[in-house]
């Protein structure tokens, strides 16, 4: 099995009663390797405790997403300066957003995904930048998001046919939207570029008071070869160095 490397969200940890300084050195000293989706204005702060930079976005907006085509020129202009922070910066992954479905069928939502992505495919390929399509549910947290299956963002990639484009595996997302993640993890892993987890339901920690069987899933991701990064991207019910240490400490375990 491989040795996964760890990263935490941002969002889920800060300006909960840690300063930006120290909530980096912890991290760096609990052993993880990079930090999700982070105001760029702290970036020259990671890099400084020795952190490399995880996931970040790739365009605006969530809701208003590379499923319309009015929003295809903003949206690769968007890419295209993002893909040049990632080269510069290395990061690894730029995180896409399908957007609410504002009507589209799913034929017509993905094709348009990939009709822009398509564009910028060639660009990431050649810096080495993955652009990852986020998965998230529609049923508690994004109501309307299109690509909320994986099967939908599966064909998405298909037709792109790119190994710059791939999917954000959110195992908290899916999990409300169609359970079975490790069978789902052993059939398309091949399309997974990153992941991202949270205890179901709430959104906190991936401990043993949620119904997901963490442990599993780490060993079922790790069997696949995966050699990309795990961010813990949850909202912690209390120390939040405590909470980023323990879910740290799980994942190495399993």
């Amino acid at each position: 099995m491989s040795a996964m490397k760890q990263s935490f969200s941002w969002w889920c940890f800060e300006n909960r009663g840690v300063d930006a300084d120290t909530l980096l050195a912890h991290a760096a000293k609990i052993g993880y390797h990079a930090v999700d989706l982070i105001d760029e204005s702290l970036w020259p702060l990671v890099r400084k405790h020795g952190l490399s930079l995880g996931a970040q976005n790739g365009h605006a907006t969530l809701d208003d997403g590379l499923n319309r085509g009015k929003n295809s020129e903003r949206i690769e202009k968007e890419l295209r300066a993002n893909i040049a922070k990632a080269k510069q910066w290395k990061i690894p992954v730029l995180i896409c957003f399908s957007g609410q479905r504002h009507g589209a069928t799913d034929v017509a939502g993905y094709k348009q995904c990939a009709e822009t992505l398509l564009k910028v495919a060639p660009l990431a390929a050649d810096v080495g930048v993955v652009l990852a399509m986020e998965l998230l549910n529609s049923k508690v947290d994004h109501k309307e998001y299109q690509c909320d299956h994986t099967e939908w963002g599966v064909q998405m990639c298909r037709r792109v046919n790119s190994p710059a484009v791939k999917l954000l595996y959110d195992i908290y997302h899916m999990q409300i939207m169609e359970g079975d993640l490790i069978r789902t993890i052993q059939t398309h892993h091949e399309f997974f570029a990153h992941y991202h987890t949270a205890g179901n339901p709430g959104r906190n920690e991936p401990d043993e008071t949620q119904e997901i069987n963490y442990p599993a899933v780490y060993r079922a991701i790790a069997k696949t070869g995966y050699t990309g990064l795990i961010a813990h991207e949850f909202v912690p019910k209390g120390d939040p160095l405590v909470a980023l240490e323990k879910a740290f400490k799980d994942c190495a375990a399993a």
